[in-house]
């Protein structure tokens, strides 16, 4: 829902029925992660993708039925069939997409739900997608971290507390998935579906380092939907004019900055690390907090540099105490071998790595691999 959330809201402000349509479960070669969204809008608009373009069309129709009806509907698409006109994936994934009626009167809570997705705070949806009795359909909690007290039901209180504890767990973790539950919430039956939508804070990416490989990987970072900070300690290059696409610009030795992240736990296993100052002075007591002992486990860390400035910082690295398995977690050089050259290409490059590391990916060209195209976190 969040990409759709900026042409949801006014329509919800302005009590209009609108379909939301929201990719819920996926197998195989599917084109979109759960939680992508489109809205079929009551004048006739459509906004955002559920399927790249495969289904929308179909999904379009059922979003009218269910604006009219105002009953929830779970539709699933899979292998498109060898006729002209018929609608299926045609990548050979298959998709489980929940259409609802959006309104103020169908989602109250949609208001709050959205000014915490806006100021970043953490927040999941938890709705019945599939439930044996229709009445079901559509019930939600939506949940916050505690303290807060949860909002809604799911129809019973056994049922609420199996979710609650789920939905507070994925929220922990950023994760948006469909889980199944007996009807009444028992943990090994099956029968409910509850899809959990987890609106985390965007992921951090922290760039060391204000050069202009610096500018082009936050342009890059923010492409991607991290929330982009740019570290240096030299106030004459590291200013909001030479880097207007990161969110935030901090003039600070790199190494203290850290510290000091650390210390207020804002880094989480999300965050990636870019660090190209190539720079002994800056990189190596940098990279003895984030490799060293109680670093936070970050995503992806990566340092700039050659090959000899590499074996060099490795090195120093070594004489300050960190152990062969701490340098491990190092990417250095910075990057997949892409040839690249430029700024731009460069962030390509280590964009590239960051995305690889996450899903799994090795970085080889699609043609001369086999299996899923697209790969789902284990």
């Amino acid at each position: 829902m969040r990409d759709v959330l900026d042409r949801l809201l006014p329509w919800w402000e302005d009590d209009q029925q609108v379909a939301l349509a929201t990719v819920v479960g996926t197998w195989r070669s599917a084109p979109r992660q759960p939680g992508a969204a489109m809205l079929v809008g009551a004048d006739g608009e459509a906004v955002g993708s559920v399927s790249g373009g495969c289904v929308e069309g179909a999904v379009y129709e059922l979003g009218e039925q269910v604006i009219g009806t105002g009953t929830p509907v779970l539709q699933r698409y899979g292998v498109s069939d060898d006729e002209a006109m018929g609608v299926g994936l045609t990548c050979g994934g298959i998709l489980d997409i929940y259409v609802e009626r959006v309104s103020p009167a169908d989602f109250p809570e949609l208001g709050e739900v959205a000014a915490d997705i806006e100021a970043g705070r953490p927040v999941a949806v938890a709705t019945v997608v599939a439930h044996p009795e229709a009445e079901h359909l559509g019930r939600r909690l939506v949940v916050r971290p505690e303290p807060a007290p949860v909002v809604g039901t799911l129809g019973s209180a056994r049922a609420d507390a199996a979710v609650l504890d789920d939905a507070r767990g994925m929220l922990a973790q950023g994760r948006t998935a469909t889980l199944e539950y007996g009807p009444d919430g028992e943990r090994r039956g099956e029968g409910m579906r509850v899809f959990v939508a987890s609106y985390a804070p965007r992921p951090r990416m922290l760039v060391f380092g204000a050069i202009d490989f610096a500018s082009a990987v936050a342009r890059m970072g923010t492409f991607l939907g991290y929330r982009v900070t740019v570290c240096d300690a030299r106030p004459v290059f590291a200013t909001r004019s030479r880097f207007p696409d990161a969110d935030e610009v901090v003039v600070s030795w790199p190494h203290r900055y850290v510290e000091a992240q650390v210390a207020h736990d804002a880094l989480d296993a999300r965050t990636v690390a870019c660090v190209l100052t190539h720079d002994p002075k800056f990189d190596v007591p940098l990279l003895e907090v984030l490799l060293g002992e109680g670093a936070p486990e970050l995503a992806y860390i990566g340092a700039m540099g050659s090959r000899r400035t590499h074996e060099d910082r490795l090195a120093r690295l070594r004489e300050a105490g960190l152990r062969e398995e701490q340098l491990a977690r190092l990417r250095s050089p910075i990057g997949l071998d892409l040839g690249a050259r430029t700024p731009e290409e460069t962030a390509v490059s280590i964009a590239s790595e960051i995305i690889a590391l996450r899903w799994g990916g090795r970085g080889e060209p699609l043609r001369e691999t086999e299996g899923a195209i697209h790969r789902h976190p284990g």
